[in-house]
């Protein structure tokens, strides 16, 4: 274990030691468990509890072993040639603003959300159900209107997990490295990665347009996607990648 900690660039190693140690210290002690999903995670932004670091730490909880696990091992995976390929300063930027712009596109898809519901108070009505709802969720309860509930769960629940940021890097090795084969579990043939990417970016645009119910934020992840686009083709346009890809 010691040595593969070695091996990895500074940035993926910090990264997956970080996240593994807060999704510890919040799995076996419940007092920092409900203090960081309070004060961490990100919360709609006219919700009481939220603030505006929540954009960047929020990126670094996990709700579950399974949910560390796919992100961290994604990380692994990609993240150390993108961050030989970039350079670490460089990789760290890009995957913080991933992850940032990921938050802002989810939050934006939960206003659209909102807007469904919000026009039926006036806003001294919504204020109240914002404040008695983060109370309620606060002390483990939830609203039995379905609408207040809805309303209490978009902008009080917390959105926790790297896998905004981790789409990104996933988008930049299928940008950098399109015909590298990448081999996937549920397909017995390797496909190239510029395939992989496009694959998952249809299929996180699917579940978010067809309005998921599986707790997933998949804007979040077109977020991450999106920026990485941006980000990866100005800085090719800029000669960071001595004007070619990394066939």
């Amino acid at each position: 274990m010691n040595r593969i900690l070695q091996n990895m660039p500074p940035v993926v190693k910090n990264l997956l030691i970080l996240n593994v140690i807060l999704w510890l210290a919040m799995s076996f002690v419940p007092v920092i468990d409900s203090r960081l999903m309070q004060w961490c995670a990100l919360h709609y932004f006219t919700s009481p509890a939220f603030n505006v670091a929540q954009l960047v730490t929020y990126m670094f909880l996990h709700g579950g072993f399974m949910h560390l696990f796919f992100n961290m091992f994604a990380l692994v995976m990609f993240g150390g040639i993108i961050e030989r390929s970039m350079g670490s300063k460089r990789f760290l930027f890009y995957y913080l603003s991933c992850g940032i712009f990921a938050a802002l596109v989810q939050m934006g898809a939960y206003a659209v959300a909102l807007s469904h519901y919000t026009s039926m108070f006036s806003p001294e009505q919504l204020h109240e159900i914002i404040d008695q709802g983060w109370r309620h969720l606060s002390q483990g309860y939830q609203y039995s209107d379905p609408t207040l509930a809805k309303i209490n769960a978009l902008v009080n629940g917390p959105m926790v997990g790297a896998s905004g940021a981790i789409y990104g890097v996933i988008l930049a090795f299928g940008m950098l490295f399109p015909n590298q084969p990448i081999y996937l579990f549920f397909i017995p043939v390797p496909i190239k990665a510029k395939w992989m990417v496009l694959g998952y970016g249809i299929l996180e645009l699917t579940y978010g347009l067809g309005s998921a119910t599986d707790n997933i934020a998949h804007f979040a992840h077109l977020g991450g996607m999106i920026a990485g686009v941006f980000l990866i083709l100005y800085w090719k346009k800029k000669g960071v990648f001595n004007n070619h890809w990394f066939f």
